[in-house]
């Protein structure tokens, strides 16, 4: 786990995005055992192998989780993006499926 990581969630103002955070960032944890995490371009990244698997980002409404490497992937209602990458955007009072956000993480980075 990473310092900085850990450091940028608990400065986020708002607690909803920061117990948002928590929990997507647990889910890449858990997901991806071997996750390399860093702050770059100003926002949480999730690496494995050196690639991109995921990346954390805040607005002032909303908390986004993108999942890299989603070409393959069939993902449901509520992902937008390019076929390569896809996001999920959570406002306040929105929770996520985090079985669901598991495996679809697991799906996309099966082949790093």
């Amino acid at each position: 786990m990473s310092q900085e990581v850990a450091e940028f969630i608990d400065a986020l103002k708002e607690p909803w995005q920061r117990e948002l955070s928590v929990k997507l960032r647990e889910v890449v944890q858990r997901t991806i055992p071997d996750v390399l995490e860093r702050i770059q371009y100003k926002k949480p990244h999730f690496l494995k192998n050196g690639k991109y698997a995921a990346v954390l980002s805040t607005s002032k409404d909303a908390v986004s989780f993108t999942i890299f490497h989603t070409s393959e992937l069939s993902l449901p209602d509520g992902f937008d993006g390019p076929p390569e990458r896809k996001t999920l955007k959570l406002r306040q009072g929105q929770s996520f499926d985090a079985e669901q956000l598991s495996s679809l993480v697991s799906q996309a980075v099966a082949k790093l």
